[in-house]
C-alpha cells in the first residue's frame, strides 16, 4: 500500500488560519490619532502602557481569528484614553422617581452642605484641635452639639457609614456576649448586608426569639441571660411584613431593659428627624422619638432621608457613646472632615426649620403635583420638535434607600416614547450614555418615564437642553 506523505490537505479539512496582525497600528500611530484635546496631561509613559493593553487584547483576538480593522483598534485606544482622562463619577440627572437612590450616590447634599465640604477639603481646619487652649480637643464637639438640640441625644459618634455604625456598636458592647433581636427583624438589608453576619462579624452571640410575623415583649424577656449583653431593634428597612403581625413598642423594650439594667440598640437606617407623613406618605420612625422612648443607643444613615452625606451616626446616653468611642475599630472608621462639615451644615438646615426647602432630598418629597405638572408642561412645551414623543403623564415615586417600603408618592412624568427606528432600551441608553449630563428614567409599557419629583427645579433647563439635543437625531424620520 502506497501512503503519500506532504502537506497536502483533503477539501474536507477546515483552512488552515494565519493570523494576520498587519492591520494593527504601531504605538506611535495610535498616539498620533488621538486628539491634543483628549489626551489630558496624560505623560508618554501611560499612553504606552494604555495602548499595549489595547493592541493585546486585539492580538489574542486576531490569533482567535476574529476579524479586526485597523479603525476598530483606533476607536478602542480612543475609548481607552477617554475612560482615564475623563471622570467616572460625573454629575447626572435622576429622573427616575427615586428619591435615595442607592445606584445614584443616594442623597444628593445641599448647595450650602457641599461648599462647607469643598472648603474644609482644600484647608486645613481645627479638625481636632480647641482654638482657645490650643489643645487637642474632640472632633464631634459640634455634631454633638447640634443633635442635642435636634434631638436631645446626650451625646453623638459618627463614623463614615450606617454599617460601620452597627458593626462598631455591637464590637464594643457586645463582644463575647449575647444580644437578643426579634427573628422578624435578623434581615438582609441590601448589598449583602445581613444582621446576623454583623453580630457575628462584632464576635456577639445572635439569640433570635419570636416569629417572622409577630414577637412579644416576653418573648426578649424568657431569652434574657447572664451572659446578655444588649435588645437590640433593627428597623425593617427594603421591607415590610402585613397582615397578622405584632412587635414590642420601643417603650416595652426599653421598660424591659431598664428592668434587667440592659440598653437598647436601635438600628433606624433612615435617620429621619422630619416627620415623613406631614407629606403623604406612612410614618417613618425618627430618631428623635427613639431617644425621647429611651433608646439607649441609635444608629442612623447621613445619607438617607437626613439628606446628608454618608455617615453613620450614633446617637445616645453618654456612658455608652464614651465607651464605644474608645474602642479601637473607631480610628479605622471615623469620618473625616469633609463629612462632618457637610454633616454640621446639613444639621444647620434643621436648626433653622428650613430643611423641606433647601436639603434636596426634602425639597423632592414636598413638591406639590401642581408644581410638578407645570414644570412638565413647561419643558414639553420648549420641546417643540418632539411633542408628538413626549406627553405629560402620571407617574409614582418611591422614597428609596430602603426608606418606607411599598410606600409611593404621586408624580408628573414626561413620558417618551420611542421612535420607529429604535427600541426603549436603547434610547434609554441613548440618554444615559449620549446626553450631557446623562440623564437616567425608568421604563413603563414600552415608553421612557422622566419623574419630575426627583429632579430638581434648577436641573429643568439643563434637562430641555440635554433632551433637544441628544433626540434629536435618533428620532427625526
Amino acid at each position: 500500500m502506497t501512503r503519500t506523505v506532504g502537506n497536502h490537505q483533503s477539501p474536507s479539512n477546515p483552512a488552515i488560519h494565519t493570523p494576520d496582525y498587519r492591520v494593527l497600528p504601531s504605538v506611535d500611530q495610535l498616539l498620533r490619532s488621538i486628539p491634543p484635546r483628549d489626551r489630558g496631561s496624560l505623560n508618554v509613559s501611560i499612553f504606552a502602557a494604555l495602548f499595549a493593553q489595547v493592541l493585546s487584547d486585539a492580538r489574542e483576538e486576531i490569533a482567535g481569528g476574529v476579524p479586526l480593522t485597523r479603525d476598530t483598534v483606533i476607536d478602542r485606544a480612543r475609548a481607552a484614553t477617554l475612560a482615564v482622562t475623563t471622570p467616572r463619577l460625573a454629575r447626572l440627572i435622576n429622573a427616575t422617581g427615586i428619591i435615595v437612590h442607592t445606584n445614584l450616590g443616594r442623597a444628593p447634599v445641599s448647595r450650602q452642605a457641599a461648599s462647607a465640604m469643598a472648603e474644609v477639603a482644600s484647608s486645613s481646619v481645627p479638625l481636632e484641635l480647641d482654638p482657645e487652649t490650643n489643645q487637642r480637643g474632640g472632633r464631634m464637639s459640634e455634631i454633638s452639639h447640634i443633635m442635642r438640640l435636634l434631638t436631645g441625644a446626650q451625646e453623638t459618634l459618627v463614623v463614615n457609614n450606617n454599617a460601620a455604625a452597627v458593626l462598631l456598636a455591637l464590637s464594643a458592647l457586645a463582644a463575647s456576649k449575647q444580644v437578643i433581636v426579634s427573628r422578624g427583624e435578623a434581615v438582609e438589608i441590601g448589598g449583602g448586608f445581613r444582621i446576623p453576619d454583623v453580630l457575628r462579624q462584632s464576635g456577639a452571640e445572635l439569640i433570635e426569639v419570636g416569629t417572622t410575623n409577630r414577637t412579644y415583649v416576653d418573648d426578649y424577656r424568657n431569652a434574657i441571660e447572664p451572659e446578655t449583653a444588649a435588645l437590640l431593634k433593627v428597623h425593617s428597612s427594603n421591607f415590610r411584613i402585613v397582615g397578622f403581625t405584632t412587635t414590642p413598642s420601643l417603650s416595652e423594650l426599653v421598660a424591659l431593659g431598664h428592668e434587667f439594667n440592659l440598653p437598647v440598640i436601635e438600628d433606624l437606617g433612615s435617620g429621619a428627624l422630619l416627620d415623613t407623613s406631614t407629606y403623604g406618605l406612612g410614618h417613618e420612625p425618627t430618631i428623635g422619638e427613639s431617644i425621647t422612648a429611651g433608646v439607649a443607643l441609635v444608629m442612623a444613615s447621613g445619607d438617607k432621608l437626613l439628606g446628608g452625606p454618608q455617615a453613620g451616626i450614633l446617637l445616645g446616653d453618654e456612658k455608652w457613646i464614651a465607651h464605644i468611642a474608645r474602642h479601637p475599630l473607631v480610628r479605622a472608621v471615623r469620618a473625616d472632615k469633609t463629612c462632618l462639615a457637610g454633616l454640621a451644615a446639613t444639621l444647620r438646615h434643621y436648626l433653622r426649620d428650613e430643611a423641606p426647602t433647601t436639603i434636596p432630598v426634602w425639597r423632592m418629597v414636598s413638591a406639590t403635583i401642581d408644581d410638578l405638572r407645570n414644570r412638565a408642561e413647561n419643558i414639553r412645551r420648549d420641546l417643540t420638535h418632539l411633542t408628538e414623543l413626549i406627553s405629560v403623564v402620571d407617574s409614582a415615586s418611591t422614597v428609596g434607600g430602603g426608606s418606607l417600603p411599598g410606600r409611593t408618592l404621586p408624580s408628573i412624568a414626561l413620558r417618551i416614547h420611542p421612535s420607529t427606528q429604535e427600541s426603549v432600551d436603547d434610547l434609554a441608553k441613548h440618554l444615559r450614555t449620549k446626553s450631557v449630563p446623562p440623564i437616567y428614567g425608568h421604563i413603563v409599557e414600552g415608553a421612557l418615564f422622566l419623574d419630575l419629583r426627583t429632579v430638581l427645579p434648577e436641573q429643568d433647563p439643563e434637562l430641555t437642553v440635554s433632551l433637544t439635543a441628544t433626540l434629536k437625531p435618533s428620532t427625526s424620520n
